[in-house]
């Protein structure tokens, strides 16, 4: 389980995070939303490490994991725009990355047919298309068996075949007990994997349950319409 307390940061005068607290539940998927600006990607760079929060605690299996680093090897993160070393192959990058990790490449090799990345193996990256680099980003995210897995946007620039074999992927790493955070702008994305959700405004979280509560609170259809009406000002809190 992952488990913020308190946390609180700022950039300069600007509060990007007011007291959060959140437990972010082991074989379910997670999903932050909420409007740009609102303190998701904060959240998630602070449970990487990538941020340190300026109050609170955020911890691992009951571990405080603020200024400790070897928590991360658990960690598979699929950033929204990732970043690799332009003159390197496809194999070279993995290969990079499983030095770096110390960890040998697992089962979850099997992405590479899966997300059909097999042609662009010995291919530079620099010569890659935006999708195909995200099929790449993907495969490290999932190749070394984390326990937790972080994906923002994971489907962004996918043509439809490698979307919907990475969804199936991402609903069998929750089935096996995975700790799973998604973000996504993609509504009917979250709406189909999401088993919990985090909605913040303004650095607050100001709903955090299921999906079927936040679609019965807001009085909408969709997820979609409840997210809308729940940024507008004039929305009723119960």
């Amino acid at each position: 389980m992952i488990e913020l307390k308190n946390i609180e940061k700022s950039f300069g005068k600007y509060q990007v995070l007011k007291d959060i607290s959140l437990n972010i539940e082991p074989g379910k998927i997670t999903a932050i939303v909420g409007p740009n600006g609102s303190g998701k990607t904060t959240i998630i760079k602070s449970i990487l490490g990538l941020v340190k929060p300026d109050k609170g605690e955020i911890l691992i299996n009951n571990k405080s994991v603020i200024k400790e680093h070897l928590y991360r090897k658990d960690i598979g993160y699929m950033p929204q725009v990732a970043s690799f070393p332009d003159n390197l192959t496809v194999t070279e990058v993995f290969n990079m990355i499983s030095d770096l990790r110390k960890q040998s490449v697992n089962g979850n090799a099997n992405l590479i047919n899966i997300l059909q990345l097999e042609s662009e193996m010995n291919k530079k990256i620099k010569t890659l298309s935006g999708g195909n680099k995200q099929k790449v980003s993907a495969c490290i995210a999932l190749m070394f068996d984390p326990k937790i897995i972080i994906l923002d946007e994971p489907t962004a620039g996918l043509d439809p075949v490698a979307s919907a074999n990475l969804k199936k992927k991402i609903i069998e790493q929750r089935d096996a007990g995975k700790t799973i955070i998604l973000t996504s702008h993609i509504m009917t994305e979250i709406e189909e994997l999401s088993d919990n959700i985090l909605f913040l405004i303004e650095g607050k979280i100001v709903f955090d349950g299921t999906l079927k509560n936040l679609v019965e609170l807001s009085g909408q259809a969709k997820l979609e319409n409840a997210i809308a009406a729940m940024m507008d000002k004039d929305f009723k809190w119960n």
